[in-house]
């Protein structure tokens, strides 16, 4: 079944999910962490409206392709066309502040760096991309200073500040709308921090964000 995008007050938003707009290496400290060089510009790819599945529900990765690690990024759902849009019209596109979790098949990926090939194998399959129900912008005091966490088995692992982030939301936003149209339902991932690793089965995940999103889910057994 279609991923619906749904606000936190349970309401649905009135369009269909479209494509997932992802930023790689967006905080220097996770670029470092994975050994990987700190990017000048905004590194993007895509993963397909199939991969999203409702963050509450308990999360299933394909064991046998390898280790699944979990990448906690703030969400934000589209609800304006945007084409060579400025920043500023990028910032009043954003009608939605969720959570995802950018899940990584990283045997696969790594792989497939070294062979200088795309990503989308280790990215975008399906279920890659849990996400929460997003909080309405009024629900969110400053969402350009959004801080939100994950809790593994209640031990922190990750913590990201928009602050630190190597682009801003409204200058990705505006870069992204460059080289793809972003449309009403599309959903746009903006990085994450330092701290990823590998998901083991049956352990719970607690997330927050800024602005009072707190859920919990499971790994499957």
């Amino acid at each position: 079944m279609r991923f619906v995008p749904r606000f936190t007050d349970g309401q649905a938003y009135s369009e269909r999910l479209g494509k997932i707009v992802c930023v790689g290496r967006n905080y220097a400290d996770h670029a470092r962490e994975l050994d990987n060089p700190v990017p000048s510009e905004p590194l993007l790819f895509i993963k397909p409206a199939t991969s999203a599945v409702p963050l509450e529900s308990p999360i299933e990765t394909p064991a046998w392709r390898g280790e699944a690690h979990y990448e906690t990024e703030l969400a934000l759902l589209i609800g304006e066309e945007l084409t060579h849009a400025t920043a500023d019209e990028a910032e009043r596109a954003v009608v939605g502040i969720g959570l995802a979790l950018d899940l990584t098949l990283r045997d696969v990926q790594s792989r497939l760096k070294e062979k200088g090939h795309p990503w989308e194998m280790a990215k975008a399959f399906d279920g890659a991309c849990p996400l929460s129900p997003f909080l309405r912008l009024s629900q969110v005091p400053n969402w350009c200073a959004l801080s939100f966490t994950l809790e593994v088995d209640g031990e922190l692992r990750q913590r990201g500040e928009g602050a630190d982030m190597l682009f801003p939301v409204p200058t990705l936003l505006a870069e992204m709308s460059r080289h793809f149209t972003l449309e009403p339902g599309d959903v746009v991932l903006t990085g994450t921090p330092a701290g990823v690793g590998p998901l083991t089965r049956d352990t719970e995940l607690r997330l927050t964000l800024t602005g009072g999103l707190a859920l919990t889910t499971r790994v499957a057994e």
